[in-house]
């Protein structure tokens, strides 16, 4: 395997400070020790991989996957210090080979001369997906003979940006996006520090709302208030003015943030267009994040309708093109139009519970191989190991169907995805049928 990186090892680097009393407030309040990670405790408590691996004492390569400000980088570099590892930290925006050299051969020399985990250095690689593949490959070497041990952090899916052997040697690990009581306690901190916000309790419920999962966000938003110290408490209309973006100014006892969306999907679920489009008008008015709504109704095109309007997923789509080109008011238009279509469409939620049933599949069969007879042969010695033998290429059987056994050996068919006898689907369903009977004939059964 090709080393990309290798040279001559450089001055180790030094760890990093501790945060400066004048740094921003998202850095002092960067958790100390894995127990003080907020919304991610299914990672680091006893029982998750984090966890488990930290009370082993023995880290192993991983990736962790999720939204901004979640905490991907507080974790690593605890994780370093839960196992006394040397941490070094890079970002893939702004790092290159030279860089990357220098890191891995310091940290063979340590490795080297100092036995332990005292040797060991984690390397955090920031936005891991801006690598190229070729970058990813020279990766490769230094984690299989344990020269680094491998953090990184990405918020994009590693399944499409990063290569399939670079996931083989790390472990793929998804962080949530951060939910009410984690941002409230991250507030909660904030002012243990800085002392109370200058918020109403309606404000403050609608700057968490506003946050959307993202911690370092919401903390930089409280930094500005603390900046500015108004001369008095703001409520949810005077924060929007305040900070310049929109806010949601709901009645907490009412309705709120999370109720509204909640009727605003259950409304289009229920093909009522009428009260969907009143809680749309209710969050928007009440000055709802325009694009949050606008996800809710894309994730609902495909829990909720499917292939029954395949359609509807495109209309979502379009209305975000639409809402980016035009802002608001203008595109909000395009989002009543969307939001009008799903209602309308006709509903079939087979397609989430298909997604349901088959992963939970995956993970119950491992690594089970597909047939030898659909494995690829590019070489020589695929060929000769019987890869691609006896392919059955459908456009050349009956009806451009060959009835062929596509499932592992050993694994029974399973049936995941069940179409509605609604919309379009009701012609996915004919297919099927027929091709499941064109099967069975083929197979004598």
């Amino acid at each position: 395997m090709a080393d990309l990186f290798a040279d001559d090892p450089p001055p180790p680097p030094s760890r990093p400070d501790p945060p400066r009393a004048d740094a921003p407030l998202a850095e002092r309040l960067r958790p100390r020790t894995l127990d003080e990670v907020i919304g991610q405790e299914h990672l680091t408590g006893p029982d998750g991989a984090i966890g488990r691996m930290v009370a082993a004492g023995r880290l192993a390569s991983m990736i962790l996957w999720g939204p901004p400000g979640t905490g991907k980088t507080s974790i690593a570099r605890l994780l370093a210090d839960a196992v006394g590892m040397r941490f070094v930290a890079i970002s893939a925006v702004f790092s290159g080979v030279a860089e990357l050299r220098k890191v891995f051969a310091e940290a063979e020399r340590l490795r080297t001369v100092s036995a332990g985990e005292g040797g060991r250095t984690l390397l955090f690689v920031d936005e891991i997906h801006r690598f190229n593949r070729a970058q990813q490959d020279g990766f490769l070497p230094y984690v299989e003979r344990g020269t680094v041990t491998l953090v990184g952090a990405t918020t994009e899916n590693p399944s499409f940006e990063l290569n399939a052997a670079l996931l083989s040697r790390a472990q793929v690990l998804i962080l949530h996006r951060l939910g009410p009581p984690a941002l409230a306690a991250l507030l909660h901190r904030a002012e243990v520090l800085e002392g109370p916000l200058p918020l109403t309790a309606e404000a403050r419920d609608a700057l968490i709302a506003s946050a959307d999962g993202d911690g370092r966000f919401l903390l930089n938003q409280a930094e500005t208030l603390y900046a500015a110290r108004p001369d008095r408490p703001l409520d949810p209309a005077g924060l929007g003015a305040f900070l310049q973006r929109r806010v949601a100014v709901y009645d907490k006892d009412r309705d709120g943030h999370y109720n509204l969306i909640s009727a605003l999907h259950k409304a289009m679920r229920g093909s009522d267009p009428q009260a969907a489009l009143y809680y749309l008008a209710r969050m928007l008015v009440a000055g709802e994040e325009p694009l949050y709504v606008l996800r809710r109704i894309t994730r609902f095109a495909s829990e909720d309708i499917g292939l029954a309007d395949p359609q509807a997923l495109l209309q979502c789509l379009a209305a975000k093109d639409a809402y980016a080109f035009l802002g608001s008011p203008e595109g909000e238009l395009a989002i009543v139009q969307a939001c009008l279509y799903c209602s309308t469409a006709p509903k079939s939620n087979a397609a989430y519970l298909a997604q349901k049933a088959a992963w939970a599949s995956a993970r119950e069969t491992g690594s089970l191989s597909p047939p030898v007879s659909i494995l690829n042969a590019p070489t020589a010695l695929m060929k000769e190991i019987g890869h691609g033998k006896d392919y059955a290429y459908d456009h050349d059987a009956e009806g451009a169907f060959s009835g062929a056994d596509y499932w592992p050996d050993g694994m029974a068919p399973q049936t995941y995805y069940v179409p509605q006898e609604r919309g379009f689907e009701r012609q996915v369903k004919e297919r099927i049928d027929w091709w499941n009977k064109r099967r069975q004939a083929l197979r004598g059964e």
